[in-house]
Formats: structure tokens, sequence, C-alpha cells
């Protein structure tokens, strides 16, 4: 089965592998501890700290393999190849219908959060925004309704 490649950006990358190492060698250790002091202090039936301990220990272990899942499939974001063109790894500045300026930077949807203004190729406003340039205005249809917005800016 072929899996897709993931698209990701090189500190997001660094990023992901970072945080891969700390639950390998740190979480991993700290779960293991907290499942052996529950198991000692009441052994394992009718025992709420050994099931949340148990529940952690799983839930480490599903992040540790999707983030080597997505470490396995990735591929860099090489540095734009056509400069005023959105493309993946861009920074884009955008003005919204009511004159509400944003900056977002275009990533593969591994490293999105829109919190950190990291939306993904993959969103509505992402899909929109690829491949337009400065000065083009483009109509979004987003869960909260359709958005106009004017790209200001590409770097």
């Amino acid at each position: 089965m072929n899996q897709k490649k993931i698209v990701i950006t090189k500190d997001g990358l660094v990023k992901l592998q970072s945080e891969l190492d700390h639950l390998i060698s740190t979480r991993r250790e700290e779960v293991a501890s907290a499942i052996k002091r529950a198991r000692e202090m009441g052994g394992t039936e009718n025992n709420a700290e050994y099931e949340d301990a148990k529940n952690d220990q799983a839930f480490v272990e599903g992040k540790i393999l999707t983030l080597e899942n997505i470490i396995k499939h990735a591929e860099v974001i090489e540095s734009p190849a056509q400069p005023g063109i959105v493309e993946l790894g861009d920074k884009v500045l955008i003005q919204n219908q009511d004159g509400k300026i944003d900056q977002f930077t275009l990533v593969g949807s591994a490293e999105s959060n829109p919190a950190e203004g990291k939306i993904s190729n993959e969103s509505p406003v992402g899909r929109a925004l690829l491949g337009k340039k400065v000065g083009n205005k483009i109509e979004v249809a987003t869960p909260a309704g359709k958005v106009k917005l004017m790209i200001l800016e590409v770097s």
C-alpha cells in the first residue's frame, strides 16, 4: 500500500522530531513509572490511578506511532520556487472584506495550527490561496460562510 507523502516545512519536521524524541525518552518512562506506582498502591482492579496511567500510556504510544508515520512519509517543502506566487511554505498577508489584515503561513496538514497562523494547504482558504499572487482577489466558502480576501503580500 502506497502511503501518500506528507508535506511539511523544515522547521515543522524538526519540531515533530523533537516531540517524538521527548515522548520516547521522557514521557514513556514517566507513564511506565506511574503504572508501576499505581499497581503497587492498589493492584489493577478498581484502581482509578492505574486506569488513568494505562490510558496515558495508550495515548503516548498512539502519538508516537502517529509521529513516526508522519516523519517516515514527510516530504520537506523546499524554498518557494516562484517568488510572488503563493506556494507551500510561503507567508501570505491577506485582507478580508471588512478590512481586517491577517498573515498566514501555508503549510501541510501535519503542522497546521491556525492559532499560530499556520494554515493547511488542504483547508478551504489554503486551497484558494495556492497559485495566486499579490493583488489577486479570491472568494472562499468557509464553514462560517463566503469570505472575500485580497492578497497583499507573499514572502
